[in-house]
């Protein structure tokens, strides 16, 4: 290979080394492999339901010496909002705990529950910074973040690494999001209740991880609308709808 063949290789190779840098068709690169990094994480699913939101993770619990109940998947954010993540866990941690405090300062000023809009732009305008900043490198992780604010109505957004974020109804982050939104958008419906929706998180999970599907991998959690109130689902409530998708699907077959 010649020295003049060789240089736009070289060129374009460069385009990936500061985050400040386009390349020449347009793109950060480093954010795109942020992006990616999201798509390697654990599987998270959350949705709007009749009744309010759910929230529905794989904690990815490989090693039997790990204590399934220590992993957390899925953080409350005050009372009445809840958030999950995929990507790096760690940075996940960091942009949750800013969203904490952010909503104890607002109930301590304002005497109030913190909209769920505001906290998701919060997270979001400090990815963004992250994006154009030279010296630092883009958050690795998407974040689903959902409440149920003073209106009484539940709202779920998703925010990526640019910092951009979007309300859904229902949506899916992780390694398993192309196989677990073709059953949102077959089987998904506004009506369904809490309990029917986690149902049909866990057939999605089930689908998505086969034979390494298992109960302590599995965290939930839930905000109705009545309570406004962030709860996670017992052991228990987990074991036995895991145990009634089995029966449905058993007697489909016969």
């Amino acid at each position: 290979m010649t020295k003049e063949n060789m240089q736009p290789m070289h060129q374009l190779m460069g385009y990936d080394r500061a985050i400040t840098m386009f390349s020449p068709d347009g793109r950060l690169l480093q954010v795109e492999y942020a992006k990616k990094t999201v798509r390697q994480g654990s599987t998270a699913i959350a949705m709007v339901c009749s009744d309010g939101i759910l929230f529905v993770t794989d904690k990815r619990v490989i090693d039997s010496l790990v204590v399934p109940e220590a992993v957390e998947k899925i953080w409350q954010i005050d009372e009445h909002i809840g958030a999950t993540a995929s990507g790096i866990l760690s940075d996940a941690r960091v942009l949750i705990e800013r969203a904490q405090l952010k909503a104890q300062q607002h109930r301590i000023t304002y005497d109030s529950p913190i909209e769920t809009s505001t906290i998701i732009k919060d997270i979001c305008d400090l990815k963004q910074i992250c994006t154009q900043s030279g010296g630092l490198r883009p958050f690795g992780v998407s974040i689903l973040v959902a409440g149920v604010d003073n209106d009484s109505t539940p709202r779920l957004y998703e925010t990526d690494p640019t910092g951009i974020f979007f309300q859904y109804k229902a949506t899916v982050i992780g390694e398993g999001e192309v196989e677990v939104e073709e059953i949102l958008h077959k089987e998904y419906n506004e009506n369904l209740t809490i309990d029917e929706g986690f149902k049909l998180s866990l057939k999605a999970l089930k689908k998505v991880l086969g034979d390494n599907f298992k109960i302590e991998r599995i965290d939930a959690a839930y905000i109705t609308i009545k309570e406004k109130k962030f709860k996670k689902f017992s052991k228990e409530k987990i074991e036995k709808t895991a145990a009634d998708i089995k029966d449905i699907k058993e007697k489909k077959k016969k």
